[in-house]
């Protein structure tokens, strides 16, 4: 078997391999674009061909920015389009495409890769492991109320602070420009968050709001008329309205674009998606149990290629140090590193110490951007925890800011 990279001319081949290894066929253009695979990069690209040159299967990777906790960015490859033809599973062919990948993303320099999984139980084997997560909330029209915010009750203030804004509805054909700006601004603040680089929205390639799909889309301004949010419906069967995502650049735009869809005319139920899971929303609600929360699921994956790296990349809200002590066996690795953390900032070295922490490199994956608690998975019996307090220290050296969250697809 070989692997190889593609080049432009390979694209066809590329399409009809990845579509046929998930029993689909390739998608019609429409007007303004849409085609999902017109925004790989055929130079980071991966072919798995037979002994004669049959193409069996297929793996990619995005150019992104991901944000780490203090509003870090890094380039990240984001990984994507990884398929086997049947005909061909369990055979070795995936393993070998994946081992092949990461020994390029770091021959590129590139220190973590992130991906989203078709299926759970895969890529835990590569050692990527689930960093943010993400669900769904369904809001019955009849109990869409918001109830008076406490602070406001108490002492005339409301807890999210006075919205002084407006809201405009747009089709989504003539405010692209404004949703390329405001997810930007959204995505460097938000640990987790990817980039959507402008290639994606002048393709229309991915889901809405970034496909040609018709949507509305309720844009907030600021008081000076700035946007500094959005939200993109649309309403469908049984009168459901369903928001693709919600970005906004604070918890007090986001209020108002959820007050306003949750007020419209004509609807029976209102369908958040991509909500972080801790999200206040489910608490502005004059009855808590308006809002039912379904397809509760991880999303993004982390891969770290470079342990020292990745660790001095992001930002830190604790000081102290930690022996960790990572196993990579898909890659046949081994360390051990001292990492201290002073002021912000982390150092990460070899070290022979006895160590504090002992897991896989897919665990540091999963908390790596602060969304999974490494207490968490010491009870799960994925971490090794060496003395008392090991674990207590690492959940507080490892939280961010706010929880990472991501809602891109790719």
């Amino acid at each position: 078997m070989e692997i190889r990279s593609t080049t432009d001319e390979d694209l066809d081949v590329f399409v009809d391999t990845v579509h046929t290894a998930f029993g689909r066929f390739p998608e019609t253009p429409v007007d303004g674009g849409g085609l999902w695979w017109s925004a790989l990069e055929m130079d980071r690209c991966l072919l798995a061909l037979t002994a004669d040159g049959r193409p069996v299967g297929t793996a990619a990777a995005h150019s992104f920015e991901l944000t780490l906790p203090g509003e870090t960015l890094v380039p990240a490859a984001g990984v994507t389009a990884v398929g086997v033809l049947p005909s061909h599973r369990r055979q070795g062919v995936l393993s070998a495409m994946m081992r092949h990948q990461l020994t390029e993303l770091r021959a590129r320099g590139e220190f973590l890769s992130v991906l989203l999984a078709s299926e759970a139980p895969i890529y835990g084997r590569f050692g990527y492991g689930p960093a943010t997560y993400t669900a769904q909330l369904t809001v019955p029209r009849h109990k869409a109320a918001l109830a008076v915010p406490r602070a406001r009750a108490v002492a005339d203030a409301p807890a999210t602070g006075p919205d002084n804004g407006s809201v405009e509805v747009l089709r989504r054909a003539g405010c692209g420009a404004i949703l390329e700006e405001v997810y930007d601004r959204y995505r460097r603040a938000q640990p987790g968050a990817l980039s959507r680089p402008h290639r994606w929205w002048a393709l229309r390639a991915g889901q809405p709001p970034i496909s040609p799909a018709p949507r509305y889309v309720a844009v907030h301004r600021d008081a000076d008329g700035v946007p500094d949010g959005y939200a993109s419906y649309s309403i469908g069967e049984h009168q459901t309205l369903t928001v693709d995502e919600t970005i906004a650049t604070d918890d007090t735009v986001f209020t108002a674009l959820a007050r306003f869809v949750l007020g419209h005319d004509l609807v029976t139920q209102v369908v958040f998606k991509h909500v972080p899971p801790d999200h206040p929303l489910r608490w502005q609600f004059a009855d808590f149990r308006a809002a039912q929360v379904n397809d509760d699921t991880d999303w993004l994956w982390v891969r770290l290629l470079d342990v020292p790296r990745a660790l001095t990349a992001r930002g830190w809200f604790t000081d102290g140090e930690l022996v960790l002590d990572v196993a990579d066996p898909f890659l046949g690795e081994h360390g051990r590193y001292l990492l201290t953390v002073r002021d912000g900032k982390a150092d990460c070295v070899p070290t022979d110490r006895e160590p504090d922490l002992s897991l896989d490199v897919s665990d540091l994956g999963s908390v790596h951007l602060g969304g999974t608690a490494p207490s968490t998975l010491v009870r799960a019996g994925h971490i090794r925890a060496h003395r008392p307090g090991a674990a207590a220290l690492a959940d507080a050296l490892f939280r961010a800011e706010r929880s990472p969250h991501c809602l891109h697809w790719f």
